[in-house]
């Protein structure tokens, strides 16, 4: 660092402000003439002695710029949000804000040097003095004794929430000895093991799957919310709340103003009974000034003496201050008046006047781009700076060149920053070939000599000079002429994702694949001859009960159609489920033959052979302004392998919304059009083919590419002169709808077809696009997601892309949950209006859409409201969506029409009514319709006042608040999206067949029935049950909650192997500790039927002392092997055949009352069995099913 700094020293005149500064006399020392980056360099020249700073900028934006900057100065920069005042009293809000939130407090509480920055309104806010939390910090080492019980108060205290297993932030678990929590400040979860009443071991452990990382010697516990209350204050602050409550409710009555009375009472109590009872303090925050009579603010979490204020543009400041005050002060007159508050809760932030005192008592520099006015600022000394912004040299290495050397001549000190340490590298080496000497180093302090040129690896948004003290700085995306990708963190999904049961829950639908169709009843416990074991309970018709072992819960799925139909159960012992299988093996088996054959025709044509990638390919890409993530690498590196190998490709591209599928299209597109080849982009909407339309023009603005568009926003004569143009070759991409299928068009040299969205072409479109592709290479991308089971079943057939990652430049999205209220939205379409942007209202019911788009008319006079819905006619439809994208309709009522691709950067608002009779997948994704740039979304989902939400719509909206990270729905959409989109994918006759069997069979059968086609042989299918006399069940002490205890007896009657069965060991053990026998008995036999699967056993049994193991009888043991092992084992062990074939195992030792272990003699034997396996099948895992 220090080189960089160095020059800040030697400005004229600093030498003042330096001694000023260690003074640290209270008030504003100003300097202007600063420029956009220089900012940050001149933050850190000033602060190199402070052990604390804090940055105030004057918005969110501003704020998350210099963030940026800082980072490369500062390793541990922390960014504080401001919380959302107007919009505080949502039921649930993501605690993603607090978690930002309370990593800074936690820094500050530290001690740490720390930089924080944060917007001037996250100055306002009252907060609770940092002395009350720091009661609340909890900190625990390897060997502290510690009080389970007392340890649930204080977490549930601190705002955590008691959860079976801690997944998110804010959760915590307790099973036995063990504790899990979820902390807002750490990136994994914290597990606990307890050895009597002390730690015996603490570790971080995966939130996904539940195993541990690594060991920790220490956990400091931070509270979850930023309202922690000790009983007596929460008492005193109730107290005083009920007092006000009955004193504004009587001022209603006297105005005669029954129904605000009404409101404020039943908002009041709801609030009072929530923190008494439940210790819920989510709704504490707004009640502040109740229980702390003197709250303060974030500035007063920093000690004078320590801290070094920087403000940025002080004036702006100002403004800032005074709007967002009045925006509240406005706001809270309003709810007053209504009945929606008390008094007390619209003090909730600091005024401008005391804010900006508190300002003036610290030791503060102001950073400003020209001189300020004084106003209200106390100031102590100004300085002007001069500097200079960096040429932007767009691409154009010469001229930057000449200005190197210029600088070189008059002896400047030169840095040049590259966002990669190979860029980096590579920049020296390019100046070096052109006769400059340049040096790479990664030594920050190295110094920078007069004259002398260094490139390093690091981050600002633009360059700088200090033309008085010759230094310059300059960074990629000067020399480049654009923003430089943004490195983002890739999450890691470990292995596959379990196939969990834990949605499974009693009065659920099952298939077991030998019984077909029943309820789910529960897990019951039953002792025969003294051995005790888990059963499964599952209801068939005529009332008859099936008990299964918990053991084979590998043959049980849960039912999964498409519809929410209630399917019809099958009887037990019935031939009808034996029916319904035929006939679907039957329908599979055709898809199967259609399949492969249509795999076989492709293999034998040969395609074109594109070369590999040109200099301007890989310019092109270069200018791509994100950061891929690794799914989109991987789909553009085997789209680009099936362009140059002489295949046709076929490959299809699946992904969530807006996970850049668009991209790997541009990309094969510019490829194709390299070679002369044309390429048709073919979309089910006109609004998308002119959305992609504007996409590749931008892309493509820099190169002699000629994109059409042919859809009927054109003229008639335009798409005259576009469809001879295809026919000369003049035009390169055409995009466009069905139009583009029509016999008039024809193509001079297609190249490359790119099918969007394909799931919503028809039938006659899809045949007449299958004699377009006859040897043209394919590019199909969709948003359904193919469910993985499917996948694999395809595998052969189609080439996939799944993209499963979530782009992150996205802001999350703020989601707040609530009662459906007029002032809400008002306040929520003005605000986003405010800065200019575009609301959604999401209305479901056609009939009185029009009603409701009035009274939203009525709320916001200025605004252009207008209503859409899938039953207009198509054009006028159009044309309101139309005026949308272009911005002329401020709020688009619409149903849930939007939820499929529409792409608007400017609607960064949605407002969704009656939220609860949406499903997930739905309201998914309909928030991601905004949060498409890097402005913060807000979502609103509404539900109707004094409505007793249910159980399932509370879950529904209570996992939505999870859902505030981008991707994440990804996994609550999938199963629901699953489904739809196997329908999608096999066609509608199909579709019946899926529901008869249920998901997972019909996928199954599918995988079966192409192998069989692809000439693969199939093991036989058979099924072994194992019954010994040991107790083998999981004791409810051990794992207490059901589903969990479900999900884990899947998973072990799951094992295949020795590998699998030590794994599954060690994870029991990490995640509930010891396990008691009888699940170590439980796992031995999950092992022993693994084992004994693989030598063709069907039945283990054991009777009394002696043990029956009956063999498969078209199973494939060399015999000749069986006499010697008969021989080995001949006191023991003799063979019975007859109606069936099998061994009886004697556990009767030499000596009278000695007894062999069942488990372990069974085991050697079977292993001595393994030997005589036919070679090839010793390696082949067994088809026992997954």
């Amino acid at each position: 660092m220090k080189a960089l700094l160095e020059p800040i020293k030697e400005i004229a005149r600093f030498d003042e402000l330096f001694r000023d500064l260690k003074k640290g006399t209270a008030g504003v020392t100003v300097i202007s003439g600063c420029l956009e980056s220089q900012k940050a360099h001149m933050i850190a020249g000033l602060s190199e002695d402070a052990p604390v700073r804090l940055l105030i900028a004057e918005n969110e934006l501003k704020a998350k710029e210099l963030y940026e900057d800082l980072k490369f100065y500062y390793p541990d920069v922390f960014y504080y949000p401001a919380r959302d005042l107007i919009f505080f009293e949502a039921d649930i809000h993501g605690n993603l804000l607090t978690k930002q939130r309370m990593q800074v407090i936690a820094a500050l509480l530290e001690k740490k040097s720390v930089t924080v920055v944060t917007s001037i309104s996250g100055c306002m806010d009252y907060l609770l003095p940092i002395s009350v939390l720091k009661k609340h910090v909890l900190h625990f080492k390897n060997d502290s004794v510690l009080d389970t019980e007392a340890l649930k108060k204080d977490l549930i205290n601190m705002g955590f929430e008691y959860n079976a297993q801690a997944e998110t932030p804010g959760q915590f678990a307790m099973r036995g000895g063990i504790v899990d929590i979820f902390l807002l400040t750490e990136e994994n979860p914290v597990r606990i093991e307890m050895w009597g009443d002390e730690i015996d071991s603490i570790r971080s452990f995966d939130a996904e799957s539940q195993r541990s990382i690594e060991n920790l010697d220490e956990i400091t516990i931070y509270p979850a919310e930023e309202m922690v209350l000790d009983d007596s204050v929460l008492e005193k602050g109730l107290i005083s709340i009920e007092k006000e409550r009955d004193k504004t409710i009587q001022a209603f009555r006297d105005a005669f103003l029954p129904e605000e009375a009404g409101r404020i009472k039943n908002m009041v109590n709801e609030a009072v009974s929530a923190m008494r009872e439940f210790h819920d303090f989510s709704s504490a925050e707004h009640f502040i000034r109740y229980f702390y009579k003197e709250p303060v603010t974030f500035l007063d979490y920093f000690e004078e003496e320590d801290t070094l204020l920087f403000l940025d543009e002080t004036n702006h400041l100002l403004a800032s201050v005074e709007a967002v005050e009045t925006e509240f002060r406005e706001s809270m007159k309003h709810r007053l008046e209504k009945g929606y508050l008390l008094a007390g809760q619209t003090d909730l932030l600091c005024g401008k006047k005391l804010l900006i005192h508190k300002i003036n008592q610290k030791n503060g520099i102001g950073i400003c781009t020209m001189e300020q006015q004084k106003e209200d600022w106390q100031i102590n000394d100004s300085f002007y700076l001069t500097t200079k912004s960096v040429n932007s040299y767009n691409n154009s290495f010469e001229l930057l060149i000449k200005d190197l050397k210029n600088w070189k001549k008059r002896g400047y000190q030169v840095l040049l920053l590259s966002g990669s340490r190979t860029r980096a590298k590579r920049l020296a080496q390019d100046l070096l070939n052109e006769g400059l000497t340049a040096v790479y180093t990664e030594d920050r302090n190295r110094e920078i000599h007069e004259g002398e040129i260094v490139t390093t690896y690091g981050y600002a948004r633009s360059g700088f000079e200090y033309p008085m003290v010759r230094f310059v700085l300059i960074t990629e995306s000067d020399i480049f002429g654009k923003e430089k990708k943004k490195k983002r963190k890739k999450t890691e999904y470990s292995g596959k994702k379990i196939q969990s049961f834990s949605e499974l829950s009693i009065g659920d639908y099952v298939v077991h694949e030998n019984h077909g169709l029943g309820i789910y009843r529960g897990i019951e416990k039953v002792t025969v001859d003294k051995v005790v074991k888990d059963y499964i309970k599952i209801e068939y018709a005529g009332n008859s009960n099936l008990y299964i072992l918990a053991t084979q819960l590998d043959l049980l799925q849960k039912y999964a159609g498409a519809d929410a139909r209630a399917p019809k159960l099958n009887k037990l012992g019935g031939q009808e489920w034996n029916k319904t299988k035929t006939k679907v093996r039957g329908a599979v088996k055709n898809i199967a033959k259609d399949l492969v054959a249509l795999y076989a025709a492709r293999q034998e044509k040969n395609g074109y052979c594109y070369e590999p990638d040109t200099v301007w390919q890989k310019e092109f890409e270069e200018m791509f302004p994100f950061e891929e993530t690794e799914d989109q690498l991987a789909a553009i590196e085997a789209t680009k392998k099936d362009m140059e190998s002489n295949k046709i490709m076929d490959r299809l591209v699946c992904g969530d919304v807006g996970y850049g599928k668009t991209e790997i299209a541009i990309r094969a597109a510019f490829k194709a059009v390299q070679e002369d080849k044309q390429v048709v982009y073919l979309v089910p909407t006109t609004i998308l083919a002119q959305q992609h339309y504007n996409t590749f023009v931008q892309r493509m603005k820099d190169f002699p590419v000629r994109i059409d568009l042919l859809c009927r926003f054109k003229t008639p004569a335009e798409q005259r002169k576009t469809i001879e143009d295809l026919k000369k070759g003049f035009v390169d991409i055409v995009i466009g709808t069905h139009r583009l299928l029509s016999k008039d068009v024809v193509y001079k040299d297609l190249g490359m077809l790119i099918v969007d969205e394909e799931q919503r072409f028809g039938v006659t479109h899809k045949e007449k696009i299958k004699k377009l592709k006859e040897n043209v290479d394919v590019l199909t991308l969709t948003a359904t997601p193919i469910p993985r089971t499917l996948h694999m079943s395809l595998i052969g057939i189609r080439d996939m892309s799944v993209l499963e990652e979530a782009p992150m430049d996205r802001m999350p999205i703020q989601t707040y949950v609530m009662e459906y209220n007029e002032e809400m939205v008002r306040e929520a379409i003005n605000r986003e209006l405010a800065r200019g942007g575009q609301v959604y209202y999401v209305y479901n019911r056609v009939n009185d859409i029009d009603e409701i788009t009035n009274r939203i008319a009525k709320l916001v006079p200025d605004a252009n409201v207008a209503f859409a819905h899938g039953q207009m006619p198509e054009h006028q439809l159009e044309k309101i969506m139309y005026g949308f994208i272009n911005g002329e309709i401020d709020v688009l009522v619409s149903t849930t029409i939007i939820e499929t691709g529409l792409d608007i950067s400017n609607a960064n608002t949605m407002i969704i009514h009656d939220s609860d009779r949406l499903g997930l997948s739905q309201l998914y994704q309909l928030r991601g319709r905004v949060g498409r740039s890097n402005r913060t979304s807000y979502a609103f989902l509404m539900y109707k006042k004094d409505k007793m939400l249910k159980e399932v719509a509370e879950k529904r909206l209570h996992a939505i608040r999870e859902f505030t990270d981008l991707g994440s729905g990804f996994k609550i959409a999938m199963r629901d999206l699953e489904i739809r989109g196997a329908g999608n994918l096999l066609g509608a006759e199909q579709h019946g067949h899926l529901e008869a069997v249920g998901y997972d069979l019909y996928c199954k059968m599918l995988n079966e029935a192409v192998q069989e086609e692809r000439g693969m042989e199939q093991a036989e299918e058979f099924e072994t049950t194992i019954d010994l006399e040991m107790d083998a069940y999981i004791p409810p002490k051990y794992i207490p909650n059901e589903y969990q205890k479900l999900d884990i007896y899947k998973r072990i009657a799951g094992i295949e192997n020795e590998e699998e069965y030590e794994d599954m060991l060690e994870e029991l053990m990490d995640r509930f500790g010891e396990p008691p026998k009888a699940v170590q008995n439980l796992l031995a036999i999950a092992n022993l039927k693994a084992l004994a699967h693989r030598v063709y056993v069907r039945e283990i049994k054991q009777i009394n002392q002696e043990v029956k193991v009956t063999m498969f009888e078209r199973g494939k043991l060399k015999t000749e092997g069986i006499p010697a092992i008969l021989e080995k084992y001949k006191d023991r062990m003799s063979v019975r055949t007859g109606k069936e074939f099998y061994f009886l195992i004697s556990l009767k030792g030499r000596k009278a009352k000695e007894f062999y272990k069942a488990l372990d003699l069974v085991l050697e034997i079977l292993h001595e069995f393994e030997a005589l396996l036919p070679e090839s099948s010793q390696k082949i895992p067994c088809s026992k099913e997954q």
